[in-house]
């Protein structure tokens, strides 16, 4: 698996196909092939757009023949989704059992045109978890009908026998989330979670705080998704952040509340500190997420091709003992900002 990898959640959505293809063609061209996607993207989710992502990926697999040659990483959603309703995919009874993720993975193969999938994770845990954005645990009351994280993976471990799923990660996940799957493999519900995605970046690195002692001690890396902060840390928002045309943020009314004072406080701080070390702010945020021992890859994500291109120029780059020094004085002036 490529240090880098290549999300492509807007792929059919905010970013139309032809520009989809010439990304996917860079980011291969550059050593990048892991490519990561979903059952329910693009976003902004729709249901009229619902898996066009997949079938880009599938069909740019398809035609360059590089099947053997690329890790198609996709999801399974469950009932919880960060708020969102997908009702339209698979109905309001939506779980994380057996039915619903052979519904989801034979769909997922025939959209991407294989007859395997490498790494198939869970998007989101059955059970009500704290939501982007937010920090601390909320106890709530449980479903119950909640599917358990041993039937989900006896489900996941049927796939994996018959040779349709190479691997399982788990995404959005927790300690206890994450021990419990671990838990259920060692106990004969194979198979065992190889990888965790998680956000992970400069403005949050909430991973360190208990997820990264699980990931090296048990043996399974990090996936970072959202390594820029949702764009928040390449460096082009001002002081007084506004919708910028073609990004995120002129489509997203959410987007600009990340701007908030504490976080601004902090991309001020980071985007100063990598020009004062001659880097690009976008670079320094992803070559200092890809140099975390609990890493196994970062995804990059972009809405151009001269996005991408300008993101692709941090694969070689290296994080200093000085610049690391004074990225984690930052981080403790300003630790996770919300």
């Amino acid at each position: 698996m490529s240090a880098f990898g290549l999300g492509v959640m807007t792929y059919g959505g905010q970013t139309p196909q032809d520009d989809a293809m010439r990304q996917l063609d860079l980011a291969f061209a550059s050593g990048i092939t892991l490519f990561d996607t979903a059952e329910n993207y693009p976003t902004p989710l729709k249901a009229e757009t619902q898996g066009r992502s997949e079938e880009i990926l599938g069909s740019w697999i398809a035609t360059r023949g590089l099947r053997g040659k690329v890790v198609i990483a996709t999801k399974v959603a469950g009932p919880n989704g960060a708020g969102m309703s997908l009702d339209y995919l698979r109905g309001p009874n939506r779980r994380l059992d057996r039915t619903n993720i052979a519904m989801a993975i034979d769909a997922s193969l025939k959209r991407l045109g294989t007859d395997c999938i490498d790494l198939y994770q869970v998007h989101w845990p059955e059970r009500a978890i704290t939501t982007l954005g937010r920090s601390r645990f909320s106890q709530v009351a449980e479903d119950p009908v909640q599917i358990s994280i041993e039937e989900t993976l006896d489900a996941l471990g049927e796939w994996v026998r018959a040779g349709k799923v190479r691997a399982v990660g788990v995404c959005n996940e927790s300690p206890w989330g994450v021990m419990r799957y671990l838990k259920a493999a060692d106990q004969g519900a194979a198979p065992r979670v190889a990888s965790i995605q998680n956000g992970y970046s400069l403005l949050d690195r909430s991973f360190e705080l208990g997820l990264a002692e699980v990931s090296m001690r048990e043996q399974f890396g990090l996936i970072a998704y959202s390594p820029l902060a949702g764009g928040t840390l390449t460096g082009k928002y001002g002081s007084d952040p506004g919708p910028i045309a073609g990004s995120r943020s002129s489509d997203s009314a959410a987007f600009l509340s990340r701007f908030t004072p504490e976080r601004q406080k902090a991309i001020a701080a980071y985007t100063q500190l990598a020009r004062d070390h001659g880097m690009e702010p976008a670079h320094m945020a992803l070559a200092f997420a890809r140099s975390q021992p609990f890493m196994t890859s970062v995804l990059m994500a972009a809405s151009s091709v001269s996005q991408l291109e300008s993101n692709l120029g941090a694969i070689d780059l290296a994080v200093p003992k000085d610049l690391a020094k004074a990225i984690n004085a930052v981080h403790d002036a300003h630790p996770n900002p919300r």
